[in-house]
């Protein structure tokens, strides 16, 4: 084995799963989609590898396309899913992208294109949509790049890309500059303080009047089958559910997706987690993960995308 294409392939390892955990959702998948593109780099030989000019390129189209066909499969069977489909969380240590970044740009872009609710956004984009849009928007990568993935001229993924921008601005919630670390653990705590003392007057304070509450038990554990909307009824669902915690319940902060969050444990067992979406002071979406299959501690990942 070429230790150099190793190092290669290593070095682009990060990037790769976070092309793919953005485009699949599910970091498992993501996970396979990357060994199968390292098997085909390893598979070139020598001879092939030097015919690559940019291993980079080759990289991120191969995990592109691989992604893409595995979307398409993925999308067939979320169909069939019970309640709504939420992307899987990655929980980590302090939200922070790998390697250094070109511009603080840069970085915030990837950091808001981790977040579950843009995630929730582009699962309602086309697979093909989603392909443009990621690479283009959030990656950079040139429309040469992006065409050669979904197979459509440049004046083609141009269009597509401009549809794609469309929809995700009419459709995310938060648009701005996320609010600092802080105001963020603020707010989660002073909404953490009053679900579990049941001030529903307090917590309707801190929701946003269009709030939308998503939960995802997958049919194998109970959740809401459909979103929860609006203040109040939010604000009653989780102080109910609070009301009905075990004894042993333990409420952990942690970082979902790179933004504050927080984990729900009861005794061993990691029953949900929470991610939402807010502008410092109203709660505007919440997402609750409580699909079992999505909560192993496989997801605990302090390094990553």
């Amino acid at each position: 084995m070429s230790v150099d294409h190793l190092a290669i392939f290593e070095a682009e390892r990060s990037r790769l799963v976070g092309v793919a955990y953005r485009m699949l959702g599910t970091l498992a998948d993501a996970e396979d989609v990357v060994q199968d593109a390292w098997l085909r780099w390893d598979r070139l030989g020598d001879a092939g590898r030097a015919e690559v000019r940019t291993p980079a390129a080759w990289l991120t189209t191969t995990v592109s396309r691989l992604s893409l066909d595995r979307l398409r499969s993925a999308q067939r069977q979320r169909e069939q899913y019970v309640g709504p489909w939420l992307p899987e969380p990655v929980l980590h240590g302090d939200g922070s992208v790998p390697g250094p970044p070109p511009d603080p740009a840069d970085a915030a872009v990837l950091a808001d294109s981790l977040s579950l609710g843009f995630l929730c956004v582009l699962e309602r984009l086309a697979p093909v949509e989603r392909a443009v849009f990621l690479l283009v928007d959030v990656f950079g990568e040139p429309y040469a790049t992006a065409a050669s993935v979904v197979g459509r001229s440049e004046v083609t993924c141009r269009q597509i890309a401009h549809r794609a921008r469309r929809r995700v601005r009419s459709e995310r919630r938060v648009i701005d500059a996320r609010p600092d670390p802080e105001s963020a653990r603020t707010l989660l705590d002073a909404f953490l303080a009053a679900v579990v003392g049941g001030d529903l007057d307090g917590l309707v304070e801190l929701l946003a009047d269009d709030v939308v509450l998503t939960s995802d038990g997958g049919g194998v554990v109970t959740a809401a089958r459909r979103p929860v909307v609006g203040a109040d009824r939010v604000a009653r669902f989780l102080v109910n559910l609070a009301r009905r915690a075990a004894p042993d319940t333990v409420v952990r902060h942690c970082t979902v997706n790179g933004a504050a969050g927080l984990e729900v444990w009861v005794g061993t067992t990691r029953e949900f987690v929470l991610s939402a979406d807010h502008d410092g002071a109203k709660v505007r979406a919440l997402w609750v993960v409580r699909n079992p299959e999505k909560l192993t501690d496989r997801i605990v990942k302090p390094e990553l995308l």
